[in-house]
């Protein structure tokens, strides 16, 4: 099984001759295990199947930001080397993976809307804030200026839509329930 993307290593030998969250940051370029520019590649096993595997490791990450097949050598048998175009290849995909992550996780985290009321354009904006302890969201309208208008304390599950922001904007910014 190919994963794409963190805990994504199920099928494949993933036994650590290194560890990513104490890499001394010290380059290495060896068929199976490239590490430069704060990053990690390793050739892996598959033990599901007779294939090859890659992953790619962010130093100080304890997850692979990427696994994916790789490349038999020439003899049928063996994983073709890394070398310093597929490394650098890797780091560009390994790279989007982690900014499309991040960017999913930003937009989970924050929404907004505009509501056209008596004071003109406003925006109103939901940003969760994902506490273990605590966790809560903030309710934000500012002006078409940018001057923030009412900030408010909502449950970390509140249920944000057109709707319930232009609710927000006529009760005169009240606490929702």
């Amino acid at each position: 099984m190919v994963g794409w993307g963190p805990h994504c290593a199920r099928g494949y030998d993933v036994r650590m001759s290194f560890d990513p969250l104490n890499d001394d940051g010290d380059a290495v370029h060896e068929a199976r295990l490239w590490r430069d520019n704060g990053w990690t590649a390793r050739v892996i096993k598959n033990n599901d199947d007779e294939g090859w595997a890659v992953e790619m490791i962010k130093r100080g990450e304890a997850e692979p930001a990427l696994v994916g097949p790789w490349t038999m050598g020439r003899d049928k048998k063996n994983p073709k080397p890394l070398d310093v175009n597929a490394f650098n290849t890797l780091v560009k995909t390994a790279s989007e993976v982690l900014r499309r992550h991040e960017q999913q996780l930003q937009e989970q985290l924050h929404k907004q809307t505009e509501v056209a009321s008596a004071l003109g354009r406003i925006t109103v904006m939901l940003d969760i804030v994902p506490d273990d302890d605590d966790p809560h969201a903030w309710l934000t309208a500012t002006d078409d200026g940018g001057q923030e208008l009412a900030r408010q304390r909502v449950a970390a599950g509140f249920r944000f839509n057109a709707a319930s922001a232009r609710a927000w904007v006529e009760s005169d910014f009240a606490k929702p329930r």
